[in-house]
C-alpha cells in the first residue's frame, strides 16, 4: 500500500514521505547506538537496552535478542522492559519485526500484564504519541495498512471511519498487515474472563468492518474459533444485522459461512433465517450466492425450505444467470425426502414458464433443466417431457440444447417409435456426452477467492 514507506527494513532502511530523511537519520543513529557494523546488537543483557528497547524491537537482529532474552530470563526478563513495550504497543504491532516481539511478549507474560496490553489497545484510535523514532512531533495511531483489493474510496472511507468513530486502537492494528498477527495471538492468549470482557469491548465497535478486511477477517475467524459460542455473540449479532452487506463481500462471505458453522442452536437459527431472507439477492451476486450455497449444503430441511420459498416464483429467471443457476440447481439436487414437495413447485415453475424455450438452449439454463429431469419422478417426469418436446427441434440444433436430448431416453425412444427408424445416427443425443458445467459459477468454497 501507498503507506509502506520501507522504514522498517534490517540494518535501519530508508523512510518514505514527509519528514522521512529527518526520521532516517535519526533511526540511523538510534541504531548506531544499539548495533555493531554488521546489523548485530553490541550488548548482551537487557539492562544495557533499556530505555532504547521500542526503537531495538524494530530491527531484525534486535527483535530477536530480546525474543531470546525473555526465553533465557523468563518472567523477570519480560518485568524489565515491559513498562516501555506497554508504551509502544500499538506502534510495535504494526511494525514488521516488532509484532513478533509483542506476539512473544503475549505468550510470556502474566496475566495481569496481558490485561494492561488488552486496556492499552482498546485506548481511542485518536490519540496521539510522539514519535518512535525519537522526535517531538505527535504522532497519530497506524492508518490500517489496507489491501490492495480496496480502492482509493474504500481506503480513504475506511481510515475517516475510524477516525469519525474514535474506534479502539486494536481495530487500526488489526486491520493491518503485520498487526492482524499480533491481534490474532491476543485472542489466542486471553485467558480470564475479564480479558474475554475486555477483548470483545475492544472488537465489538468495528467487528462488521474486520469481517470485510482482507486481514481483519482473519482476526474475527480467530474469536470463532477461540471463544466460547456466548462469547462470540457478538460477531453473530453484527452478522445477523449486516447479512446482505457482509454476503456480498469478498472476505465478508468467507466469515459468515464460518459464522454457520461454529454457530449453535439459536444462533445458527437466526444467521441462516437471515440469509434466507436475502437470498433472492444472494443468489444473484458473485459472492452471496455461495452463502446460499452452504445453507442449502447443511442438508438441513427447514433452512432449505425457506430459502427455497423465497426464490419461488423467480426460479426460471434465475436459471438464466451465472451464479443464482448455481443456486437453483443446489435446490433441485440436495436435501431429502422431506423437500420433494419444493423441488416439485421449482420444476413445475420452470417448465410452465414462458422463458422455457430459453432455459434449454441457455448457456446455465440449460443445467438447471438438465437436474430437473434428473430429479423429476413418474407423473412430473413425463409431463415436463412433453413440455419439452415442442423445443425438440430448436434444442436439436443448439449446443446446449443437445445435452438435455441426452438427459432423457424418452425423446430418443419415442423419436424412433415417430419415424419407424431405427437409424441412431441422426440423433444428436447419440454421440453427446455431459460435461461438466464451464465458467458457471461452479459450487467451490470461496475461501479459494
Amino acid at each position: 500500500g501507498a503507506r509502506k514507506n520501507g522504514r522498517h527494513a534490517a540494518g535501519g532502511g530508508s523512510a518514505g514521505g514527509a519528514g522521512g530523511g529527518d526520521k532516517a537519520n535519526d533511526k540511523a543513529e538510534n541504531h548506531g547506538e544499539l548495533l555493531d557494523s554488521d546489523g548485530r546488537v553490541k550488548y548482551s543483557t537487557l539492562k544495557e537496552v533499556v530505555g532504547q528497547v521500542a526503537t531495538l524491537a524494530r530491527d531484525q537482529h534486535g527483535c530477536r535478542f530480546l525474543q531470546r532474552k525473555f526465553d533465557e530470563g523468563g518472567a523477570p526478563a519480560v518485568a524489565l522492559v515491559f513498562p516501555e513495550i506497554l508504551e509502544w504497543v500499538v506502534e510495535l504491532m504494526v511494525d514488521p519485526f516488532g509484532n513478533y516481539l509483542v506476539q512473544k511478549l503475549l505468550e510470556c507474560c502474566t496475566e495481569e500484564q496481558r490485561v494492561r496490553i488488552l486496556q492499552a489497545v482498546a485506548e481511542p484510535s485518536t490519540s496521539s504519541r510522539s514519535s518512535i523514532e525519537g522526535t517531538k512531533a505527535s504522532k497519530e495511531i497506524p492508518a490500517p495498512n489496507l489491501s490492495d483489493d480496496d480502492n482509493a474510496a474504500s481506503k480513504a472511507g475506511k481510515r475517516a471511519s475510524l477516525d469519525a468513530a474514535r474506534l479502539p486502537r486494536v481495530i487500526a492494528v488489526a486491520l493491518d498487515t503485520h498487526g492482524t498477527r499480533a491481534v490474532q495471538k491476543l485472542v489466542e492468549t486471553l485467558r480470564s474472563p475479564e480479558q474475554i470482557r475486555l477483548a470483545i469491548a475492544a472488537l465489538s465497535p468495528g467487528v462488521v468492518m474486520l469481517i470485510k478486511d482482507l486481514n481483519g477477517n482473519h482476526v474475527v475467524q480467530r474469536c470463532l474459533q477461540r471463544l466460547s459460542s456466548d462469547d462470540s455473540q457478538f460477531i453473530y449479532d453484527a452478522a445477523g444485522a449486516h447479512c446482505l452487506d457482509i454476503a456480498t463481500h469478498r472476505h465478508g462471505c468467507c466469515v459468515l459461512q464460518r459464522c454457520v458453522d461454529h454457530a449453535t442452536g439459536p444462533q445458527r437459527e437466526r444467521l441462516v433465517d437471515a440469509i434466507a431472507a436475502n437470498a433472492l439477492s444472494l443468489a444473484q451476486d458473485p459472492f452471496g450466492n455461495y452463502v446460499v450455497q452452504y445453507v442449502l449444503e447443511l442438508n438441513l430441511t427447514a433452512p432449505s425450505a425457506k430459502v427455497m420459498h423465497r426464490l419461488r416464483g423467480e426460479c426460471a429467471a434465475l436459471s438464466l444467470q451465472k451464479f443464482s443457476s448455481n443456486v437453483i440447481e443446489k435446490c433441485l439436487t440436495l436435501g431429502g425426502p422431506q423437500l420433494d414437495g419444493e423441488r416439485e413447485m421449482i420444476v413445475r415453475e420452470v417448465m410452465e414458464s414462458p422463458l422455457l424455450g430459453r432455459l434449454l438452449q441457455d448457456a446455465y439454463g440449460n443445467y438447471v433443466m438438465q437436474s430437473s429431469l434428473s430429479v423429476a419422478k413418474g407423473a412430473l417426469h413425463a409431463e415436463l417431457v412433453e413440455k419439452i418436446r415442442p423445443h425438440l427441434v430448436a434444442i436439436k440444433s443448439s449446443p446446449y440444447g443437445k445435452r438435455i436430448l441426452a438427459r432423457s431416453h424418452l425423446f430418443q425412444q419415442k423419436s424412433r417409435a415417430s419415424s419407424g427408424s431405427a437409424n441412431t445416427n441422426n440423433n444428436p443425443a447419440s454421440a453427446v456426452s455431459i460435461p461438466n458445467q464451464p465458467d458457471s459459477g461452479p459450487a467451490l468454497s470461496p475461501s479459494s477467492l
